[in-house]
């Protein structure tokens, strides 16, 4: 009965806790960040830069050194995030707890596709095929193509799709003011944060935009991080 009960107030816990970033992340963000939804409207598309006369080494054939394989994640693989499904008294006491509640489950669902979009911008293999510096800057703009690429897809999803998506800014926010001050700039952060807001938009503007075009999205995808312009 004990060991029952130590993982019930463990997983209360863990709500609570996220929960707790979930509301402080909401207030940090709440006068600086803008509801991403609304960027089309807010942001300007920069002109078209001309093509790159240097660019860097690609190596395309380090991408083919594995065998096909399929994207799923495996049910044992760590980077596996499912939401655990009690039943019975277990699930009537998370109940209450607000642990099965819209908000908990967006939370934990944002967390789980913002560790997908970590894991793949910290792999080391993208920064050696393409030849990227691994730089505050490279890191920055891989961060955001993935971030571009879930917000679109997930507006596809409808006002439940763009809530998600909402969840998840917040949590890029919060990890991007990590990463800056890991990168060393202490002083001025906010202004930092701001400067790094207008590239966002920028940037998701721009994905939108070229997405529409042929052959126009591989252009500004070059530009804005492979480049490195």
């Amino acid at each position: 009965m004990m060991p029952r009960w130590g993982r019930v107030l463990s997983q209360l816990t863990r709500v609570s806790k996220l929960q707790r970033n979930e509301l402080a992340s909401r207030d940090l963000y709440a006068l600086s960040f803008r509801n991403y939804a609304k960027v089309s409207a807010a942001a300007a598309v920069e002109p078209s830069a001309k093509p790159d006369t240097i660019k860097p080494e690609v190596n395309p054939n380090k991408l083919f050194w594995s065998k096909p394989s399929s994207l799923a994640l495996a049910s044992d693989s760590p980077y596996r995030i499912d939401d655990p499904h009690y039943e019975g008294f277990k699930r009537a006491i998370l109940k209450v707890m607000l642990f099965y509640s819209k908000q908990s489950q967006f939370i934990r669902w944002a967390n789980a596709i913002y560790s997908r979009v970590t894991y793949q911008v910290d792999r080391p293999a993208i920064y050696d095929v393409f030849s990227l510096e691994t730089t505050f800057k490279t890191t920055f703009s891989l961060l955001v193509l993935h971030m571009w690429l879930c917000l679109r897809r997930l507006k596809e999803e409808g006002k439940e799709g763009v809530e998600l998506g909402q969840y998840l800014y917040e949590m890029f926010n919060h990890d991007l003011e990590l990463r800056v001050s890991k990168a060393g700039v202490n002083l001025l952060l906010s202004k930092w944060m701001k400067e790094l807001e207008k590239i966002f938009y920028g940037n998701i503007v721009a994905y939108d935009t070229a997405i529409g075009k042929q052959d126009e999205l591989q252009n500004v995808i070059w530009r804005y991080w492979i480049s490195r312009k």
